[in-house]
Parts: structure tokens; sequence; C-alpha cells
């Protein structure tokens, strides 16, 4: 089975930049997005083949998530059952017979770090979430962390120590949830792979230099571990200032 995961930074411009084309070219069994930047009627496309599940910030152009999967799901979740956190269209869930699958788009702490305490608040909230799941049946989570865990998931750790992103709080409620048996998929693969990013700023010509960050994961419960193929990034594909990134599993 292949998942794919991507922040598209608006999904009708990413379309605009290629999406239909990799997304076509892939045929991942299970397609999450995140940021996807639209309202119920500004969906830009039908997937044939492939059931659609959207959840929508109530603020226009703003945030939002949506899974394209081929496998109806038995049960779909738009947030997490927490009206403080749910306003944002931040997370979806879809139970399937063997585990559950979970999007999520994690609030930014942003500049001058004005959300962090409210990241951080949102961060238990999410992990409480993922362990009520995992005590029924086994959790793959993905999408756009917003958090670069180790100094060797960005290119400049020494000058980004106090910026959203990679602060020690924010790293520290990471390595909590894999703490709580959770894996970082990518780093299973390749724990000492350097240069491996997700993220490139628009400005500097970061991405050409290939100065980012690594803030996009997949994540399963630790018992998945020995069904696990492949996690990959997909840093040539443009669209986006994220790349796709995918997880081969079962």
């Amino acid at each position: 089975m292949k998942l794919i995961s991507w922040n598209v930074n608006g999904i009708r411009a990413c379309v605009k930049k290629g999406f239909l084309d990799f997304f076509a070219e892939e045929d991942a069994d299970i397609f999450c997005i995140q940021e996807t930047k639209v309202q119920e009627d500004q969906i830009p496309f039908n997937l044939e083949g492939y059931y659609q599940y959207w959840n929508f910030a109530q603020k226009k152009g703003y945030s939002g998530t949506a899974i394209f999967s081929k496998r109806e799901p038995l049960k779909i979740v738009y947030g997490m059952d927490q009206e403080e956190h749910d306003q944002e269209g931040r997370v979806i869930t879809l139970e399937f017979e063997e585990f559950y699958l979970v999007t999520v788009y994690t609030p930014n702490s942003q500049r001058g770090l004005t959300r962090l305490e409210y990241r951080l608040k949102w961060e238990d909230v999410f992990l409480n979430y993922l362990q009520g799941l995992d005590r029924l049946k086994p959790v793959i989570f993905c999408g756009d962390l917003n958090v670069a865990h180790k100094e060797i998931d960005l290119k400049n750790p020494s000058s980004n120590r106090k910026n959203a992103g990679f602060t020690i709080e924010e790293r520290e409620k990471f390595s909590a949830m894999l703490d709580q048996g959770f894996l970082d998929t990518f780093r299973y693969f390749y724990p000492d792979k350097p240069d491996a990013y997700t993220w490139w700023s628009y400005m500097f010509k970061a991405r050409e230099n290939n100065v980012g960050w690594r803030i996009d994961y997949f994540c399963v419960s630790a018992r998945l571990e020995n069904l696990l193929k492949n996690a990959f990034i997909c840093s040539d594909i443009l669209g986006s200032d994220h790349c796709p990134i995918g997880l081969e599993i079962f």
C-alpha cells in the first residue's frame, strides 16, 4: 500500500502547477493534502476512483486538509472533538479495518513565536487524540507537523533555535510523541541521511540551494514496524513550497 502526503499551499494554485500529473503518476492508495485553502464550493476537481474527504477552515483561504482514498473507510471523523482546536480544518481521521489514518496540519508558532503557547496546547490535545486511537488499533498519521525534530532535519540549526519550527519546546513535543510509541518512518529507514528536506523558503533561492527543513512526516504506531517497506521524499516535485512525501507499508 502506497500513501502520499503533501502540503500543497493552496490546492487550486497547485493544480495549475502540475498537481494532477503527479497524482496520476503516483497512483497512491491514499493521498493526503494539507493547507488546501478552499471552501466547500471551491473544490477544484473530481478524482475518478477515489473517495474524497475535505475538512475546511472557517476562515476563507486558510488552512484545511483533505484525504483521497481508493478504499472506502468504515468511518470518517473531522477534527478532534475539541471546539477550540477544530475551527481551522486541520485534522481528518479515516478508520479502516486494520488501522486509523490521520492527516494533520499542525499550527505554526508564527514569527516572533506569537502562537507558540497555543501550539503547545494543540500538541497535547493531538497526542492525547492519537493515543486514544492507538488503544483501539494501529495509527498511521501524516502531514505538515511544522517542526524539524533534530539538527539533521534543517540546513541551519544554529541560527534557528529560537525560530518557529525549531524551538526546544516544539522539538520536545515531537520527542514526547515518539516516546509514546510512534515511529518517524523516514528516520526509521534513513537515520543519518543529511540534506533531506520537505520545505524551502521562497526567498534567497532556498530550494535551488537546498536550504530547507524536514517538517512533513509519516509516523506510525510502533507495532507496525515489521510492516514498513519504505519512506521517501519527492524533493524534485514542484508546485508548492513543500514537496510530497510517501510511505510504503504492508
